[in-house]
């Protein structure tokens, strides 16, 4: 015979109406009470029948994820399924489902804004980069409660999640000073970058003097670029003896030109970037990095939305985390 819900109840000393707010995760109930009910939850093997709540709350239970998703998408993004694994994580724990939906700003205009008003899912989160100012007007418009992930790089007064990348480029900086680096280079993605931005004015922000003439680099985010901006670095009379590549690629490039012209890693330059992935742990040597948790952002973006769904009259917020230096071979030694 099935556990119902009134075994529960029974179980923990409290109402049938407690146990339906425990899984809905109300405000209105103590951690205390939630937590001896979930015990019993586990305990008896309760599985609450989604679709019955559903009706009874008027909610579907599932959340909407909006990214662009092309071909290739895997290495020119790849921070977007630590994202999505994140999210799903933290909202399958609250009984949520992530549905996926792939799209560019002008096609979420054209075909999500009804169901960014719809009742089809309960929340949407949104990819920065599906995100234009015209999406930005039609959120703010929209019932629906959302957040963005990544800042969107024109104001607005949109809630957003995103790491502190001027805190990376500072952490950065420190950590290649701490080790008597004293010429520091940035090589970083096109002007209009402002994630390389970021960093780059983070990174400038620790310094004790200005860098020379021409240790700041910018162009293609690539591992073309790295390495055409390195071979740059070091023609210079003075070449840096720190590097600071703005992403993993940039970095690639970066170790493959200071090895073509015999440049030993980390006595000769050392090489720093952004991110564990897709190729810090793989490349010769090792690369330290400044570790952006994107699996921990999606888990806050989801918790975010949850927050907003329970309480609409929740104010707008943004929020950023925090990155953190995972320390390797490319600058040890010193």
């Amino acid at each position: 015979m099935s556990v119902t819900i009134r075994d529960v109840a029974q179980r923990a000393g409290v109402s049938k109406a407690t146990v339906s707010k425990v899984l809905n995760d109300s405000y209105s109930i103590s951690q205390a009470t939630k937590d001896r009910v979930q015990a019993v939850i586990q305990e008896l093997g309760y599985s609450p029948n989604r679709r019955a709540q559903s009706f009874a709350t008027g909610k579907t239970r599932n959340i909407l994820f909006l990214a662009r998703m092309e071909h290739g998408v895997g290495f020119s993004n790849p921070h977007l399924f630590e994202i999505l694994a994140g999210a799903e994580n933290a909202l399958s724990h609250k009984g949520y489902g992530l549905i996926l939906r792939q799209s560019t700003p002008q096609e979420l205009i054209e075909h999500y804004a009804e169901l960014l008003c719809s009742e089809y899912v309960d929340g949407a989160i949104l990819h920065a980069s599906v995100v234009d100012k015209a999406v930005a007007r039609a959120l703010m418009e929209a019932p629906l409660p959302y957040i963005v992930v990544g800042m969107p790089d024109f104001a607005n007064q949109l809630c957003w999640i995103d790491t502190n990348n001027s805190v990376a480029g500072q952490i950065a900086a420190t950590h290649l000073l701490a080790k008597g680096r004293d010429r520091l280079a940035f090589i970083g993605g096109p002007k209009g970058d402002s994630i390389s931005a970021h960093r780059l004015s983070g990174f400038l922000d620790r310094l004790e003097v200005d860098p020379p003439a021409g240790y700041i680099r910018s162009g293609e985010p690539t591992r073309e670029g790295g390495y055409t901006a390195t071979q740059t670095l070091l023609t210079l009379p003075e070449p840096p003896s720190g590097i600071v590549c703005a992403n993993q690629y940039i970095a690639y490039g970066c170790v493959q030109a200071l090895k073509d012209a015999q440049k030993s890693i980390p006595q000769d330059v050392a090489v720093l970037t952004f991110d564990d992935f897709p190729f810090s742990q793989v490349l010769d040597p090792p690369l330290t990095v400044v570790n952006l948790d994107m699996y921990d952002m999606g888990e806050q973006a989801a918790k975010i939305v949850l927050r907003r769904i329970r309480r609409p009259q929740l104010l707008v917020q943004s929020q950023t985390t925090l990155p953190s230096l995972i320390e390797r071979a490319s600058t040890a030694g010193e």
